[in-house]
């Protein structure tokens, strides 16, 4: 994987920038929709593809462990043909899925034991199990295992973690470098910056994040619940900290808000379940602001959804009225083309934040937008 830096926002620290994979180019900032098992849901690959232009999508290695698991997967040659995406993808270790288990596991220093959501079983995810459950999905971007501490956190059990956290990343390191990818691409390693609210920590996290040389880095243990100055405030931290010729990733955020904001922060990639979680429950996105669409006051407006989107299908063919119709008569046509919505959306806003970027006016376009997608229609 190979990252090339084109241009930093003067007024800001926004970056625009090519990551280049065997499965091809993301260009940065990025939003990833998330495709938990194996499917972003309700979306076909091609309308990922061709209406949301999705550019890389995520896989859940915690849920493709328990289904279909590795027999299968390694027997269908990767999640890649699986699925049948023959762009890059993004898998997660499975660490926040065990940090949400949290009545259902245990840690020690081997790693996390956990009960299955699904039948109560018992599995171990080490960094080792983690990455080779990833090295059999055959991600091109896989992550580092790692712990994620609950907020709010004392002081001891974040410092702990973190320290857990960096020592199962030498782990990973160690594990990576002794195998190979299962089926003729490379495979990148992410390691993950904890470290809860506290700054020293941060900071102590990323300077040893950074010594570890991988391809690219992530900001783990935000979006659990903290304040949201705290989300901004520590990833400008982190990004400050962290290498500038290597991509950011923020995990888990966020709403559109928090994207632009974070973009103005130094973040390069994002993925979250809110444009297609809350899509299914009739919440919209747009320029103008937040839109549910159940309320009877679209019963008859015939406004295409969002008159300003660039590139969201359901803008150019549907009104309001027409989607709110379907959620009505619970017709399932209804989240799907909220879900094309919205993740065409955030595509379309992280396209046009690297526009600016590229510009140069990127502050002056951010202040623009920022009150629009705030607000409650």
């Amino acid at each position: 994987m190979q990252f090339k830096l084109y241009h930093t926002d003067q007024k800001s620290d926004a970056r625009a920038g090519t990551i280049t994979t065997d499965h091809g180019e993301i260009n940065t900032p990025i939003f990833m929709p998330v495709g938990t098992i194996g499917t972003v849901k309700g979306v076909h690959q091609a309308e990922l593809k061709e209406q949301v232009k999705a550019q890389i999508i995520l896989g859940n290695t915690y849920h493709l462990y328990l289904r279909p698991g590795m027999e299968t997967m390694e027997a269908a040659g990767g999640l890649h043909k699986f699925m049948n995406w023959n762009g890059p993808i993004l898998t997660d270790s499975g660490g926040y899925q065990v940090f949400s288990l949290a009545h259902r596991r245990k840690i020690t220093e081997e790693g996390a034991t956990f009960a299955s959501h699904i039948d109560g079983s018992r599995h171990l995810f080490s960094p080792e199990s983690s990455l080779g459950i990833q090295r059999s999905i055959g991600a091109d971007i896989v992550m580092a295992f790692d712990e994620c501490p609950p907020y709010p956190s004392t002081r001891k059990y974040a410092e702990d973690s973190m320290h857990l956290t960096h020592r199962w990343l030498e782990r990973c390191v160690a594990f990576m470098n002794e195998t190979q990818p299962k089926y003729g691409h490379s495979q990148a390693l992410f390691p993950i910056v904890q470290g809860s609210s506290f700054d020293d920590l941060r900071t102590k996290s990323c300077e040893f994040i950074a010594g570890q040389d991988q391809p690219g880095n992530a900001i783990g243990g935000l979006s659990v619940g903290e304040p949201i100055e705290d989300m901004y405030r520590i990833s400008k931290l982190c990004c400050d900290v962290l290498p500038k010729d290597k991509p950011r990733y923020l995990m888990g955020v966020g709403t559109p808000a928090n994207i632009i904001e974070c973009i103005g922060r130094g973040v390069d990639m994002f993925d979250c379940v809110l444009p297609s979680r809350n899509a299914r429950h009739g919440m919209l996105y747009t320029r103008e602001g937040i839109i549910n669409i159940t309320n009877a006051r679209w019963r008859n407006n015939f406004s295409l959804i969002d008159e300003r989107a660039d590139g969201a299908p359901t803008s150019q063919a549907h009104t309001k009225a027409y989607l709110h119709h379907l959620f009505r008569v619970n017709e399932l046509l209804g989240p799907q083309l909220s879900t094309l919505h919205n993740l065409a959306f955030y595509l379309a806003l992280v396209r046009e934040a690297r526009e600016h970027i590229l510009q140069g006016d990127f502050a002056e376009w951010k202040m623009e937008v920022l009150p629009g997608l705030e607000q409650k229609l």
